[in-house]
């Protein structure tokens, strides 16, 4: 089964959000002309709790951007967002979720962060993602969203670790560190990630 996984396409991380990644609002169209193309469409949501250990804001002595140690790995301190029940948790307006069959939420525990989709970074919970996608039997996933050097790519390499065939959508996402990334799809390239435009699909 084809499923196309829309990763955190919120209003934060959109041009005017309090973590805006670069023309983040381009892939929406993008998005909504390949939904029809998949047998099963899901999604991921950053929802945060106001007290998170990745905002700034919770370390008065840290600066946006700045790191902690959080079990044991490097912890860059965010912005505020995707706050529960904020707008800026919500998806963009001009997003067609129609078709969505599920929305996995991320980034929910207090102490720690979560990138993936699929856990949180210490894997030390599952959003329950890939169990849901075996169950459907889910065979190749395609991956689109924000932002493609975060959550897009730490979602693809579980979903690869997990045994799914993996594909990422280039023009379907938008990077916050499109030079940072460009090592990073190589990457995927090297593991048999394939990259792919929204024409090949």
């Amino acid at each position: 089964m084809k499923t196309l996984i829309i990763v955190d396409a919120q209003n934060d991380f959109m041009p005017g959000g309090s973590l805006p990644v670069p023309n983040g609002d381009q892939i929406v169209s993008v998005i909504n002309t390949i939904q029809p193309k998949f047998d099963l469409v899901v999604a991921s949501q950053d929802w945060h709790p106001q007290n998170h250990i990745s905002f700034a804001s919770n370390h008065p002595e840290k600066d946006v951007f700045g790191t902690i140690e959080i079990q044991g790995q490097s912890q860059t301190l965010w912005p505020d967002h995707c706050v529960q029940n904020t707008n800026g948790a919500r998806f963009h307006p001009k997003l067609n979720t129609d078709c969505w069959e599920a929305i996995f939420r991320k980034g929910t525990d207090p102490s720690i962060d979560s990138y993936s989709a699929f856990y949180d970074n210490g894997h030390l919970k599952s959003t329950g993602l890939a169990g849901y996608l075996k169950e459907k039997g889910s065979s190749q996933l395609f991956f689109c969203g924000l932002a493609a050097d975060i959550c897009v790519y730490y979602s693809i390499f579980d979903a690869f670790k997990e045994g799914f065939a993996c594909f990422f959508i280039e023009d379907a996402s938008k990077a916050l560190d499109a030079e940072r990334f460009e090592k990073m799809k190589a990457e995927m390239v090297y593991h048999g990630i394939q990259i792919i435009s929204s024409k090949e699909i």
